[in-house]
């Protein structure tokens, strides 16, 4: 048997995601090798990818279903 405690519980959506990677540039040295600018479009140009391969399927008679995150 398994319990959970709901105080653990955190809502699937969350309105504001914020980061903070100075702990990881002070401890680990990390920098990032692109901006968050150069991030998202990266980003919109897989997501665009993806949309295009599922139109083609289904444009030709194939049906994938589009992965859920």
């Amino acid at each position: 048997m398994v319990r959970v405690d709901p105080r653990y519980f955190r809502p699937t959506e969350v309105d504001t995601l914020l980061g903070d990677p100075s702990k990881a540039k002070t401890k680990l040295g990390w920098v990032p090798e692109i901006t968050a600018k150069e991030m998202c479009a990266e980003m919109v140009h897989e997501d665009l990818k993806q949309a295009c391969k599922q139109a083609f399927l289904q444009a030709n008679g194939f049906f994938k279903a589009a992965p859920r995150e």
